[in-house]
C-alpha cells in the first residue's frame, strides 16, 4: 500500500471515527497505568498485568466492534439475551468472593486471573434493552401501561439475579441505565411519577427486609457525628479523604505518596484510585480524572444525539447512563457523600473487567459514529486520475 492510499485511509479513519473519545480513552488509560504503577509499591500482587492486558485486548475489540454495523448487535439481540443470563448464572456454580468484597460475584481463570461477569452482562442488558425500546417504540406503545411494564420486568431480571449475588453496587447500575434509556426513549413521565412514589412507599421494606447488616452500616456511617465509625464501616472513606486532602494542590509527586506506599486506603487500587491521584497528583491530578470523565461522557451522549437512528441512540444512551452513574457514584464514595457499594471508577481502577467493558463500549460507540450516517463498503475514495480504495 502507497503512501498516498495510507493517507487516504487515515483521513477517512479520522472523518468516520469520535478522534476526540478515542484521545480521551486513551488519555484514561494511560493515567490508569500511571497511578497504578505507582500504588505497585504497597503490595506484593502485580495489578499491572492484567490491566496492561485488558486494555490491549481491550483497544484491539473496541476497534473491531468500530467497524462491525452496530444494528447487527442489535439484529441479533438474542443472542447477548443468553449470554447475558449465562453469565449470571455460571457465578452461583462457579462463583468465588475476592479479597476486599462482599459478593460472590467473580470467576477464578486459569492463570490466578478473575472476571466478574456482571461487568459484561451490563453490554448485554443495554443491547436487548435497545431492542426492546426499539420495538416498542415502533409500534407506538411506549405510552401504554403494560408495555411499560415489560420493560420494568426486562430490567429486574438482571437486577434481581446480581441482587441475590449480592452485588448491589451494580445493581443501582441496571436501574440508573433502565431509567435513563426509557426516559429518553420517550416513555411518559407519569410512569416514572408512579414508580418513585412506589419507590418511596417502599423505603421501611427495604431497609428493613432486602438491605442487611453490612448496607445499614455503611449507611449510618455516613451520618455519624460522633465519628464511632471511622474504626469500622466510615475508616475507608475517612482515610480517603484524608489521603486526597493531604495532596493539597499539586501532590507530593508520583511514586511519591507515603499513604499510597504503606496501603493506608483500603482497595487504593480498586474503588478508591482517586485517592491515589488526590495524594500524588493533588488536587490538579483529580480535577485532570473528572475532566477526562466528562469529555468522554460527553462524547458519548453528543454522538448518539448527532445520529438519527432510534438504535443508535439508545446505544449510547445506555452506555453514557452506564459511565456516568459509576462515575458519580465512585467518587461520591471517595467524598464521603455516598456509602462505600463496590463501584469501580471507569477507565481508571485497577480491574480487568471493568476497563475490558468500558472499552468495549466506547467500540460500540464508535460503531455507531461510523454506520449511522453511510454505508462504509458503498464509499470509495479518489487516490489519482484512476485509482480507486474501496473502504
Amino acid at each position: 500500500m502507497g503512501a498516498i492510499q495510507i493517507k487516504k485511509k487515515l483521513k477517512l479513519f479520522l472523518k468516520r471515527n469520535d478522534c476526540i473519545l478515542w484521545l480521551f480513552t486513551a488519555i484514561a488509560a494511560i493515567y490508569s497505568l500511571l497511578l497504578i504503577s505507582s500504588l505497585q509499591r504497597s503490595g506484593n500482587y502485580n495489578y499491572m498485568i492484567s490491566q496492561v492486558s485488558a486494555i490491549a485486548v481491550g483497544f484491539a475489540l473496541a476497534l473491531l466492534l468500530s467497524r462491525l454495523n452496530y444494528e447487527h448487535f442489535v439484529k441479533y439481540w438474542w443472542i447477548f439475551a443468553a449470554a447475558g443470563v449465562a453469565m449470571t448464572m455460571i457465578v452461583f456454580i462457579f462463583g468465588i468472593q475476592v479479597e476486599g468484597t462482599d459478593d460472590t460475584a467473580w470467576i477464578r481463570l486459569p492463570g490466578g486471573f478473575t472476571i466478574q461477569p456482571s461487568e459484561f452482562v451490563k453490554i448485554c442488558f443495554i443491547i436487548t434493552f435497545t431492542k426492546h425500546l426499539a420495538v416498542l417504540k415502533e409500534k407506538q406503545y411506549l405510552n401504554k401501561l403494560w408495555a411499560v411494564t415489560t420493560l420494568f420486568i426486562h430490567g429486574m431480571i438482571p437486577i434481581a439475579i446480581i441482587h441475590i449475588q449480592g452485588d448491589d453496587g451494580t445493581v443501582l447500575i441496571f436501574a440508573f441505565v433502565m431509567l435513563v434509556m426509557a426516559f429518553a426513549a420517550g416513555v411518559p413521565g407519569k410512569y416514572f411519577a408512579i414508580l418513585g412514589v412506589g419507590a418511596a412507599v417502599s423505603v421501611p421494606l427495604i431497609w428493613n427486609f432486602v438491605l442487611n447488616d453490612e448496607h445499614r452500616n455503611r449507611i449510618t456511617a455516613l451520618f455519624d457525628l460522633d465519628k464511632n465509625s471511622m474504626n469500622t464501616y466510615g475508616w475507608q472513606q475517612y482515610q480517603g479523604k484524608v489521603s486526597i486532602a493531604s495532596g493539597q494542590l499539586s501532590g507530593s509527586g508520583l511514586y511519591n505518596g507515603q499513604r499510597v506506599e504503606y496501603g493506608i486506603v483500603p482497595e487504593q487500587q480498586n474503588d478508591f484510585i482517586l485517592t491515589v491521584a488526590g495524594e500524588e497528583l493533588g488536587f490538579i491530578g483529580c480535577i485532570i480524572v473528572l475532566a477526562v470523565l466528562f469529555i468522554i461522557i460527553y462524547r458519548v451522549i453528543a454522538d448518539g444525539r448527532k445520529t438519527s437512528d432510534f438504535t443508535g441512540t439508545m446505544l449510547c444512551t445506555g452506555i453514557f447512563a452506564t459511565i456516568a452513574s459509576q462515575s458519580i457514584i465512585n467518587i461520591g464514595m471517595v467524598l464521603g457523600v455516598i456509602p462505600v457499594i463496590g463501584i469501580t471508577l471507569p477507565f481508571f481502577s485497577a480491574g480487568g473487567s471493568s476497563v475490558l467493558s468500558m472499552l468495549i463500549c466506547v467500540g460500540i460507540v464508535q460503531s455507531v459514529v461510523r454506520h449511522s450516517e453511510f454505508e462504509p463498503e458503498k464509499i470509495s475514495v479518489k487516490i489519482g486520475k484512476k485509482d480507486r480504495v474501496k473502504i
